[in-house]
């Protein structure tokens, strides 16, 4: 008897699970990361650029409100695909950035951690990435070695188009280990790299369906990172709608997000930076270059939408959309580097293949609605994404278009696709001991049940710091003072309560601390910046 009821309870469970999620098999995950996408910048969070593509995922899904990512591109890709925060899998900083004697600085990702498909490979998973890698190749941790099956990737990101204008390092691309140019033939021609990776992508996935395999697809984006680019006809179609300027724009984005539920409406917009000047006191000329370059900006969240769009047509048209997840989020907040001024250098038309653009503090605190900062900073605006989840067999009817406010992180994920996929998260593997996870399963979400997370979140980058504890949030710009905010009555952060919570205040510094010293996290002093913070704004960095 007693050897029954073990038999039976196990099974019984599954069958509860399958029941609730509506899926007797393990479903097909795919992670789409966008680059430097901001919080409003996809119609479902509020921006006025259409998304149709995006917004239906997001109806028919389960859309999060409280979403947090690193502030960069680097750390970003290191916790989501480990669930470990970024020094603890050795990327404290951009790949570039190599510290033997450091504790978080290797550029790279150590043997302490394991990947999402290192981990699902092992799980019986086909493991395939297409995009943007940045996570050491050149220090010896390619993606092919990290449990990718296949992949078509760069080393360190964009591509956009076969020939343009580059910077070094990013002329060419790898096929499954093998580096070819950037024009192969084995690519096709006349492409933009936004379609690209997906079309890439669908072929993976081809060789899952002939391998009989369920599958985990890492699509990382290079867009929207500069240098701007985007093909003409798409431009063409934004040229003029950006000459009402950054100011009303933003307020419009963030009446459309208090409509939504996005935001609540008790908390204000974040005030204009002091350094981003009024749009009505620019001249003529430069308000139409300053229109110029967000119409590049605009037809690459288009592009980025319709590439999802190929991606969703590509699933259903194979039978395989009801039982994919398919996760849509972003590496960091807006990108202010190019300061109030943004880039337009290089030859030919503004976004085109020979020229250097990037977006610029104004458009960024557009791209940010409603929060201040950017990617390098810990504040909202340099931390928090667009995050959807769409799963037609595992997310119920009454939960489809549902808004999910608890807060979750990058870390997250790795716990969740171990979940959902009924893979064990290794405690050692190729004889190194593995750190634990951080994260939490956000099954439970999906359901509109309370996550499990018993820890804070936390962050540093660059001697940016922040701890979220439930309604608190104590974050720290680079050499200033430790700012306490309610979340729940100010998210937009502009009141500091530190001094009515002292105790509070305490407690989290105190809880930052001793993460940090076991996270691996070093003392920040900067790569030859005596003011990093105000650097960012002026000289692009990666």
């Amino acid at each position: 008897m007693i050897a029954k009821r073990l038999f039976f309870f196990p099974f019984f469970t599954a069958l509860l699970v399958a029941f609730a999620f509506g899926a007797e098999e393990r479903p097909n995950i795919v992670v789409i990361l966008a680059d430097d996408l901001g919080f409003s910048d996809i119609g479902c969070y509020g921006s006025e650029i259409p998304t149709p593509r995006l917004d239906a995922l997001a109806s028919n899904g389960v859309r999060f409100t409280q979403f947090y990512n690193s502030p960069r591109c680097s750390p970003t890709r290191a916790a989501l695909l480990t669930g470990l925060y970024s020094q603890q899998a050795g990327m404290g900083w951009l790949d570039s950035k190599v510290e033997p004697k450091s504790r978080g600085f290797h550029g790279r990702l150590l043997p302490r951690c394991v990947t999402i498909a290192e981990t699902l490979r092992d799980a019986g998973y086909f493991t395939a990435m297409a995009g943007k890698w940045h996570l050491g190749q050149q220090n010896g941790t390619p993606p092919w070695e990290r449990g990718f099956m296949r992949s078509l990737n760069s080393r360190f990101g964009e591509v956009y188009f076969p020939k343009e204008s580059d910077k070094p390092g990013t002329e060419s691309l790898f096929l499954n280990g093998r580096e070819i140019p950037k024009d192969s033939p084995e690519l096709g021609h006349d492409w933009y790299s936004t379609d690209l990776f997906v079309t890439w992508g669908l072929k993976f996935i081809d060789e899952a369906q002939a391998e009989k395999k369920p599958f985990f697809l890492y699509l990382a984006q290079g867009a929207v990172h500069f240098p701007l680019r985007a093909p003409e006809d798409v431009i063409a179609r934004y040229r003029g709608k950006y000459m009402k300027g950054w100011d009303l724009l933003r307020e419009e984005r963030h009446a459309r997000q208090i409509a939504m539920g996005i935001v609540d409406a008790k908390w204000p917009l974040s005030p204009r930076p002091d350094d981003s000047p009024a749009w009505d006191t620019g001249a003529p000329d430069e308000q139409k270059r300053f229109d110029e370059i967000m119409a590049v900006y605009a037809a690459m969240v288009e592009c980025l939408d319709q590439s999802t769009g190929l991606l969703v047509d590509g699933l259903k048209e194979r039978g395989l959309l009801d039982n994919t997840l398919l996760i849509f989020l972003s590496d960091n907040g807006g990108n202010a580097e190019g300061g109030p001024a943004g880039v337009t250098r290089g030859e030919g038309p503004i976004g085109g293949p020979q020229s250097y653009v990037m977006l610029g503090m104004n458009w960024a605190t557009l791209a940010n609605t409603p929060f201040k900062r950017y990617k390098h900073f810990t504040h909202e605006g340099g931390i928090s994404s667009p995050f959807i989840m769409h799963w037609p067999a595992g997310i119920p009817a009454e939960r489809r278009g549902a808004l999910e406010k608890q807060p979750a992180h990058l870390v997250d994920i790795m716990a969740t696709a171990v979940d959902l996929a009924g893979a064990k998260y290794p405690e050692r593997y190729h004889d190194h001991d593995i750190l634990p996870m951080e994260g939490v399963s956000l099954r439970p979400a999906l359901l509109g049940q309370p996550l499990a997370r018993k820890e804070p979140i936390y962050w540093e980058h660059e001697g940016n710091k922040a701890v979220r504890d439930g309604r608190w949030k104590l974050v720290q710009k680079w050499r200033g003072p430790w700012e306490l905010y309610d979340m729940e009555a100010d998210r937009t952060e502009l009141h500091d309560v530190s001094k009515e919570h002292p105790e509070v205040a305490s407690r989290l510094e105190a809880s930052w601390a001793g993460w940090a010293q076991r996270a691996f996290v070093d003392d920040w002093t900067g790569p030859d910046h005596t003011n990093w913070g105000a650097d960012i704004l002026t000289k692009p960095v990666d």
